[in-house]
């Protein structure tokens, strides 16, 4: 089961789950420090504040993936490195790290691709507003530029964004992820300005002359309890319904403005009832509209989804009065997630229709399991069958037409997983946090076995 030529292997992690050096060389804070600080946030009390302690062993990393043949690593720039107030002078100092941390992998032959925002949004930012206010996707695009005046001479591949949904509505609609807030309208005002930040972003990439732009959405097929085993099953009217409009919340609502400049009626009418529309002004979806080369793909497993007549909207889905969140009959990981790969063929087969003139890539995939080091040794049999069955159904989707550029594993190491801190491990390297030892899984070495062939 041999892959296309050109096809890309990496691996993907983001600055605040393994960095640490929260308070060195002149980082600011950002709101995953001040909501992990904040007891009950994060289970044990988990913070970021050492995390990997990438910040200094990242030439240890790197040689683990020139070990692992890795040819790509996407990382994520911690905001707060560049400019601790969110705004301003860069800070020269949090630009070096990423110099060195570029120059390392291209020493070692593997691609950087950038990721600008992956959820550590300045702290000072948040206090004027965070993505709530206009003002905050402006400075976002100055931050952008400044990222890629520095390394744009070496970086090819950037993506603006690390699932916007996931930054609005977890972080501002049930505020499970920081900065905590849980006000609907307040996610539906996040969502449109991290949007307008993006476009605004891109735009100063491509004039800087940036190669290859990429937005990254945590997108999945939106399925009723039976179509889950059985692709063929034909809902009924209701649960259709109920399906689409929540395909639309979860991917159309950031696709459809970013490739064609639009938002679906369904969106338009949730922001209304929660907030209204005031903040969508007049030319802002043209903004948003920048031209990118991907969409970048983050799938772990499909949302299910059944009418439920009567029931109000849940509180990080606008929009979704009258439906059920119904659960899988699949197994599952160690985060309960429902183990379903066809679905991520059947996502991207449907993407590649709905938005064929961008590429994807699987930007994230991967599973939490709960390991243990044995003899030296982390024989971790379920993640390994967990990323062969979804590598063939990647297989599957390139034949079946999509036009898929490559797969990134999520994730690289063991790391601070958001609200569940150190109990979720989704590395293919195991993280002793007491001593910082990395140690290959067997999924590590499974997964430089596909490599090594190009295939299954």
């Amino acid at each position: 089961m041999i892959f296309p030529d050109n096809f890309v292997w990496g691996a993907a992690t983001a600055s605040y789950q393994i960095e640490g050096a929260v308070k060195e060389d002149g980082r600011g804070q950002s709101i995953w420090d001040a909501f992990s600080h904040a007891p009950g946030n994060v289970a044990d009390g988990d913070t970021g504040d050492v995390a990997c302690d990438h910040y200094h062993r990242y030439r240890d990393d790197i040689g683990l993936m020139r070990e692992l043949r890795l040819a790509a690593y996407r990382f994520s720039i911690a905001w707060p490195r560049i400019q601790p107030d969110g705004a301003g002078p860069v800070n020269p100092r949090g630009l070096a790290f990423y110099d060195k941390l570029v120059d390392e992998l291209l020493a070692a032959e593997i691609s950087p691709y950038v990721t600008l925002y992956h959820w550590d949004l300045p702290q000072a930012l948040e206090e004027r507003g965070g993505w709530t206010h206009r003002d905050t996707a402006h400075r976002f695009a100055d931050y952008a530029q400044a990222v890629h005046d520095r390394l744009g001479d070496r970086v090819n591949d950037w993506a603006t964004l690390n699932e916007p949904w996931v930054a609005a509505f977890l972080g501002y609609g049930n505020g499970v992820h920081a900065p905590g807030r849980r006000l609907p309208a307040d996610a539906m005002r996040a969502a449109h300005h991290l949007l307008l930040g993006h476009g605004l972003a891109a735009r100063r990439l491509r004039e800087g002359g940036a190669q290859s732009i990429m937005l990254v959405v945590n997108s999945a097929p939106v399925l009723t309890p039976a179509q889950v085993n059985d692709p063929s099953a034909v809902p009924d009217e209701e649960d259709a319904a109920v399906a689409h409009r929540i395909h639309t919340l979860l991917t159309r609502q950031f696709l459809d403005p970013a490739v064609y400049g639009t938002y679906p009626r369904e969106v338009l009418d949730a922001a209304a009832r929660n907030g209204g529309t005031g903040h969508i002004q007049d030319g802002d979806l043209a903004l948003v509209n920048a031209p990118i080369d991907l969409v970048g793909i983050n799938y772990y497993n499909p949302c299910v989804v059944e009418a439920g007549p009567g029931l109000p909207a849940d509180a990080a889905w606008p929009g979704s009065e009258d439906v059920r969140f119904a659960a899988a009959d699949a197994p599952t990981t160690a985060m309960g997630w429902p183990i379903v790969p066809d679905g991520l063929s059947r996502l991207l087969v449907r993407l590649s229709q709905d938005y064929p003139q961008v590429g994807l890539m699987v930007t994230e995939n991967g599973a939490a399991f709960d390991d243990v080091v044995e003899d030296g040794r982390v024989h971790d049999d379920e993640r390994v069958a967990y990323l062969d069955g979804h590598l063939r159904e990647v297989h599957r989707a390139i034949e079946a037409g999509a036009d898929l550029r490559g797969y990134l594993v999520w994730s690289l190491l063991d790391n601070f997983e958001w609200a569940e801190g150190y109990r979720r491990r989704f590395g293919i390297v195991h993280v002793d946090y007491a001593t910082q030892t990395r140690t290959l899984k067997d999924s590590a070495l499974w997964y430089r076995d596909v490599i090594s062939r190009n295939g299954l």
